[in-house]
């Protein structure tokens, strides 16, 4: 919707000091001929952020941007809050549920209150990413071969990713996050693979292998979050659907067919962390193999 548009574009103005405290807004005659929308559409965007709080009316000056206090949330929000809440909702709803409106709703404050706190969403996302790899990390004194040290780092970062499926879902393995507790995980599997003896390069490479098998295994968590809201099937329901479909698509591969009429007599279940820790075991054997270790 336009007017959704012109009044997001306004809250950034203001979020980012262009238009301040006590500022007169553009006016709706302004806003229309700026946008190519209709005089109606501009006063619709208005009067929305003057529903939120964000903007008021003033005699003699016309519509301003309201003032902190007015915008602001109840005394005592902290920016603290302000990311468990949104880890919160991005827990139970997923990422794609996030926004800065829902936040501040959430919180019982006024839409642009979160702002004085974050520039915007990336920077939130940032900052729940960081405060969600902070609450598990590793012993003072790291005992045990390289291995074992391994084993508990992706441990550790599978049950992180568990209990907050939106991590998985953050980017590209290629584009690493710049947060400080997540290096703490980087800095204990560094630590252990280097026992290997390898160059940085092969070091880098063999950390990146390391969590992307984290990552790989636990973007599907959030996914079947999702796939459950939206299809109101389970697992088990969605793959007792697909029955006939699967075997026929099976049909004129010998190795397909078998397998599936072998798990038919012995029934199988897909259980995401015994696959995660058979992962794991396969990853540590091959690097064991391949460095002499």
């Amino acid at each position: 919707m336009k007017y959704v548009a012109i009044a997001d574009q306004l809250r950034d103005r203001i979020a980012r000091g262009e238009l301040p405290p006590g500022a007169r807004v553009p006016s709706t005659r302004r806003l229309a001929a700026d946008h190519g929308v209709a005089m109606a559409t501009a006063a619709k965007a208005l009067a929305l952020l003057g529903q939120e709080g964000v903007l008021q009316a003033e005699p003699r000056s016309g519509t301003v941007v309201a003032g902190r206090e007015r915008r602001g949330g109840p005394r005592g929000l902290t920016r603290e809050q302000l990311v468990r809440t949104a880890i919160a909702i991005a827990d139970a709803e997923g990422l794609g549920a996030l926004s800065m409106r829902g936040v501040a709703a959430r919180l019982g404050v006024a839409a642009m209150a979160p702002y004085r706190y974050v520039r915007g969403r990336d920077e939130l996302v940032l900052l729940m990413a960081d405060a969600a790899f902070g609450e598990r990390g590793y012993p003072a004194k790291p005992s045990g071969d390289w291995r074992a040290r391994l084993t508990l780092g992706g441990r550790t970062l599978w049950s992180l990713h568990k209990r907050h499926p939106w991590l998985a879902q953050l980017g590209p393995i290629t584009r690493p996050l710049p947060l400080r507790n997540l290096a703490v995980h980087g800095e204990w599997a560094l630590s252990a693979l280097s026992e290997l003896g390898v160059d940085a390069t092969t070091l880098c490479n063999l950390h990146v292998l390391f969590f992307s098998h984290v990552q790989g295994m636990a973007v599907h968590l959030e996914r079947e979050q999702n796939a459950l809201a939206s299809s109101g099937l389970t697992e088990d329901d969605w793959i007792d659907r697909q029955g006939a479909a699967v075997t026929a698509m099976a049909a004129g591969h010998p190795t397909f067919t078998r397998m599936l009429a072998d798990l038919a007599e012995t029934g199988y279940d897909l259980v995401l962390d015994d696959l995660f820790e058979s992962g794991l075991r396969a990853l540590l054997d091959g690097l064991a193999l391949r460095y002499g270790r």
